[in-house]
């Protein structure tokens, strides 16, 4: 035991009780209203205190004395009137507090109680927001860290248990590292999210080749785009300052989301503006802004994909705070397929031509099979040298 905790464990009781009473005397000396009274009754006093002095000389010591301790009640009982009357409003707002009753004004709030009942107002609808977050959270531990370990403990128990042929157990020992790989990654996502939900995210920039991070990330989900017949490139050249892993993260998080949900190409680009993912999947079912949250309380549909409660826009979260961390932001532009400007392959005989056409013009018959609408996930630099 330290010399500081055993001095604090041997001080007798009596004056523990003493330092506590002080400590409340002293908070109960500390009030605002208290506060308000001494200086009203100074205001008040210390004139009348010295014309009296100064206005009667030859006025007894004793009749002095009465007349100020007369005066000096006097102004004390004012200063504690008008004090009270001052505070009222701030009074009134404590109680409500209280009650937890607080968002209606009142006609006679200064307008420093109206800026206070905001800013109480502001406080208490984030810590609601924070708390469903956090809810929605705890639902994604329980859901989706349950589903792939009860996956994993079902082939573990097959594989342990059931005299499988060799094929079949290889067969099982891939899906084991497949739901394994799938809860590593969707931890990675939570302790990304939790370190890029703070404000003061910090990176390490330097100079980065944009093009080879991209080549990188193309690289790694081409064994995914070649399994669903998707085609893959990369085009465009430049380089920015970037924290080249946290840039990487942000752009394989997009790239495969687009590569799970495109169906046919996907498209990475190095733009003027930064870098672009581009596909043809179904896209985002509302705004970016409102679906890419750290941790959302209510189920999202995600490019035709439905996210239990806490899972919806968490990938876009991250990338959408590193783009921040980076001086840049997240865009996202859907382009519906533009048939205006498909050329017509029976174009009508010109008004000007004076040869007569042998047979009647085909009928023009728009197929069926329209143009795909693209998906454009644009992550905005504000340094991109070519």
């Amino acid at each position: 035991m330290s010399t500081r905790d055993a001095s604090m464990r041997t001080v007798p009781h009596g004056t523990a009780t003493r330092l506590v009473s002080g400590t409340s005397a002293q908070r109960r000396r500390a009030t605002l209203r208290g506060q308000f009274t001494l200086v009203i009754f100074l205001l008040a006093f210390l004139p009348n205190l010295v014309l009296t002095f100064t206005a009667q000389p030859n006025v007894p010591t004793l009749t002095l004395v009465a007349w100020m301790l007369l005066v000096g009640f006097l102004c004390a009982l004012t200063g504690y009137v008008l004090s009270g009357a001052l505070l009222r409003p701030l009074s009134r707002l404590e109680a409500e507090v209280q009650r937890g009753d607080f968002a209606q004004a009142h006609a006679d709030d200064p307008a420093e109680i109206r800026a206070l009942r905001g800013a109480f107002t502001t406080l208490i609808d984030r810590l609601g927001t924070e708390q469903g977050r956090r809810s929605a959270f705890m639902a994604t531990l329980v859901h989706d860290l349950k589903t792939p370990l009860i996956a994993t403990g079902h082939l573990t128990y097959a594989l342990t248990t059931y005299p499988l042929p060799e094929p079949e157990r290889r067969e099982i020992g891939v899906q084991i590292q497949a739901e394994t790989a799938r809860l590593l990654a969707l931890v990675q996502q939570m302790a990304d999210a939790h370190r890029f939900e703070r404000e003061d995210v910090q990176v390490q920039a330097t100079q980065t080749d944009l093009r080879a991070l991209l080549d990188g990330v193309a690289r790694r989900v081409a064994p995914q785009a070649e399994a669903r017949g998707l085609s893959l490139g990369v085009s465009g050249s430049g380089s920015a300052p970037v924290d080249a892993p946290v840039m990487e993260r942000a752009i394989a998080n997009l790239t495969e989301n687009a590569v799970r949900y495109a169906q046919t190409e996907v498209q990475l680009s190095v733009t003027p503006q930064g870098i672009s993912v581009r596909d043809d999947g179904p896209g985002l079912s509302g705004d970016l802004a409102d679906l890419a949250q750290p941790f959302n309380a209510q189920p999202a549909l995600i490019a035709g994909q439905h996210y239990t409660a806490g899972t919806a826009g968490l990938g876009l979260f991250i990338v959408r705070r590193i783009a921040e961390a980076h001086g840049g932001q997240l865009l996202y532009e859907r382009h519906p397929p533009n048939l205006l400007n498909q050329p017509d392959p029976h174009p009508p005989p010109s008004v000007h031509d004076p040869t007569p056409s042998p047979c009647p013009p085909a009928p023009h018959i728009v197929s069926d099979a329209s143009p795909p609408s693209y998906s454009l996930f644009t992550l905005t630099l504000p340094e991109v040298t070519p």
